[in-house]
C-alpha cells in the first residue's frame, strides 16, 4: 500500500538540490509523481507530491527532515483523497496590468468570497515594452464550485478589472 505525500522544500539555491531530494525519495522506494520548483531571489522553492510505501514513510520523513543539515527546510503533509472532492469546474484566469500594490489582494479576496479555490498561481513583474514601466502578470488555475455560475465570477472579475485598470481573461480548462 502506498501513502501519498506533499512536500515543500526551501533553501539557498545551488546546483544539486533537486538531486538530493530525488535520491532520498528513491532510497525509500518512493515515486516522484509531480512537482513545481523555482528559483526566487536566490532561494530554491519547491512543492512536490511523492508516493511511498506505507512501511517506509517514517524513515523517509526522518531522512527528509535531516536535510536541514544541508540547508534545506522540508515540510511534509499527507494530501487528501481527491476522489472524495465534490464536482467542480476548472477555469484559467489571466491578468495583465500596470504593477501596483494590492492587485493580488483584490483578486484573491473576490475569489475567496465566491468560494473559488486557487489551484495553481504564477505571477511575475516584467518591463512594459513601450512605456518602460512595470507590468504585473498573473496566471491562475481556479476550481469553481459546481453551483457557482460562471457569469457571477465573470461579473465580479470585470468589476475588479475596471477598478484596478487591468485586463482579465477567463476561460474553461479541461479536467485531466
Amino acid at each position: 500500500m502506498l501513502k501519498s505525500l506533499v512536500l515543500t522544500i526551501i533553501g539557498a539555491d545551488r546546483p544539486g538540490l533537486v538531486e538530493i531530494v530525488a535520491q532520498v525519495v528513491t532510497q525509500y522506494g518512493g515515486n516522484w509523481v509531480e512537482s513545481r520548483m523555482s528559483h526566487l531571489s536566490g532561494q530554491f522553492a519547491g512543492i512536490l507530491r511523492v508516493s511511498v510505501p506505507v512501511e517506509s514513510f517514517g524513515e523517509l520523513a526522518a531522512e527528509l527532515q535531516a536535510l536541514a543539515s544541508q540547508g534545506l527546510k522540508v515540510t511534509i503533509a499527507s494530501n487528501e483523497d481527491e476522489s472524495s472532492q465534490p464536482d467542480f469546474c476548472l477555469m484559467q484566469l489571466d491578468l495583465l496590468g500596470n504593477d501596483r500594490p494590492g492587485i493580488m489582494r483584490e483578486v484573491t479576496q473576490a475569489l475567496a468570497s465566491l468560494e473559488v479555490n486557487v489551484e495553481e498561481l504564477q505571477t511575475e513583474c516584467v518591463n512594459a515594452p513601450m512605456s518602460g514601466g512595470r507590468l504585473f502578470k498573473a496566471t491562475a488555475e481556479l476550481r469553481l464550485p459546481k453551483e457557482l455560475p460562471e457569469s457571477k465570477l465573470w461579473d465580479r472579475l470585470e468589476q475588479i478589472a475596471a477598478d484596478l485598470t487591468v485586463d482579465i481573461r477567463l476561460h474553461k480548462v479541461k479536467k485531466s
